[in-house]
């Protein structure tokens, strides 16, 4: 069940008649695992935005009064952003079918050199702890030499590392171990001469999995550490 939080229409749009409504329509899944995610979805008519909206959930219908196009942002946490445009002349029996597969966010290897702007996450794909541990492995080096080299080309970019366990194991443990894995990568970085004001900490655990599928690669899926840019 999807919960509306907001919707602004013009007297024209509320007016119109329910049985001439086109709905656009469509599930939200994880691209690698197929599983359904809830997500926050927003959308607003185009091209002035007199209607606009914001859903909850892992599917939605939306309303597209007139004959305006609309667009739509998916967002979870986790998961890279999607957008979407919705055109009601595509319909088909009423319903303009959209589902959106949600990935993961592009690797901090890549995107650093060029992504700089508020709110962009990127994942340390190249991380790897000893087991259990906060031990960062030689191998994960030249990627954290990457996210080092990122904050001294921009001098007020702040971060902050996000830090996710799997979901097995003891709760209160694995939000320990989350936490202390982003101070491991925060002491690295710090080593490489980024001042430590510019490196923010937060711990997830097991709370924030990206699969609840009781498999190795589903669990590998949700230990993660994230790299979200909050001030540049």
């Amino acid at each position: 069940m999807l919960v509306l939080i907001a919707v602004l229409a013009t007297s024209a749009a509320i007016g119109q008649s329910q049985d001439s409504l086109i709905y656009a329509i469509g599930t939200i899944s994880n691209h690698s695992t197929k599983e359904a995610v809830s997500a926050k979805i927003s959308y607003q008519s185009l091209p002035y935005g007199n209607i606009v909206g914001v859903l909850t959930g892992s599917e939605f219908s939306i309303p597209l009064y007139g004959n305006e196009k609309y667009s739509i942002t998916v967002e979870a946490p986790g998961f890279a952003p999607a957008k979407y445009m919705l055109d009601p002349s595509t319909a088909v029996n009423g319903k303009v079918t959209q589902n959106v597969e949600l990935g993961l966010p592009v690797p901090a290897a890549t995107a650093a050199p060029t992504a700089h702007h508020v709110g962009k996450v990127m994942r340390l794909d190249a991380l790897i702890f000893h087991q259990r541990s906060a031990v960062i492995s030689p191998e994960s080096y030249a990627e954290l030499n990457t996210v080092a080299d990122m904050l001294h080309q921009n001098p007020n970019m702040v971060i902050q590392l996000e830090g996710h366990t799997d979901t097995r194991g003891d709760k209160s443990l694995n939000l320990k171990l989350s936490q202390e894995r982003v101070e491991s990568v925060r002491n690295y970085l710090v080593r490489r001469g980024v001042s430590k004001s510019r490196i923010k900490l937060k711990a997830y655990g097991g709370t924030q999995p990206l699969s609840n599928e009781n498999t190795e690669e589903a669990h590998k899926l949700n230990r993660r550490v994230e790299v979200r840019i909050i001030e540049n």
